[in-house]
């Protein structure tokens, strides 16, 4: 590419090419001058990324830190499958490999994210004109492999204080975020 992808300036001996690491686009200096980690493309160090790209990086990364994160470490809840009116506590939280979503209590459930259809968040606290709200449960469809059927599991924040409700509000919005 003879000219930068941004500014449309003409490279030459005085002013070089750089390639953004994250999209591969040609720029000058000054349009790519950011350097940002990529640890997605498993660069360990900061790399040169064009202002477009740099701040999508961010993003990612923050979104990693803030809600991955905390989908990873889990929360209790009351989990309820189906149309069964029994509840059972479980630890609840995102494989290490973010493929499956594990649910440890007395019983074992390893859902494959890929098989969710829907996410729903249940609120508290609602009001008019969109006041404060507060997560306090969750309705998971997903299928079963093998099956056609969508199977059902309704997430309640426990009450109990021995459970962190804060930690299963963090949990939930984190899940919100992430069906998005």
């Amino acid at each position: 590419c003879p000219r930068c992808m941004q500014c449309d300036t003409k490279f030459d001996f005085i002013t070089r090419k750089h390639h953004c690491r994250r999209c591969g686009k040609c720029f000058c200096d000054k349009c790519c001058s950011k350097k940002v980690p990529l640890p997605r493309m498993c660069f360990v160090d900061p790399v040169r990324q064009c202002a477009e790209c740099a701040l999508i990086s961010q993003k990612e990364t923050e979104f990693y830190d803030k809600q991955l994160k905390v989908l990873m470490n889990g929360a209790t809840f009351f989990v309820t499958l189906g149309t069964s009116d029994k509840s059972e506590l479980m630890v609840c939280r995102l494989s290490n490999n973010q493929r499956y979503l594990i649910l440890d209590g007395d019983s074992h459930y390893e859902i494959e994210i890929i098989q969710i259809s829907t996410v729903q968040i249940l609120t508290e606290g609602f009001t008019p004109g969109g006041g404060n709200t507060r997560a306090v449960g969750m309705i998971l469809q997903y299928k079963v492999p093998g099956s056609e059927e969508l199977t059902q599991m309704k997430f309640t924040a426990s009450e109990d204080f021995s459970c962190n409700k804060k930690l299963s509000a963090s949990w939930l919005a984190a899940m919100h975020k992430v069906s998005k």
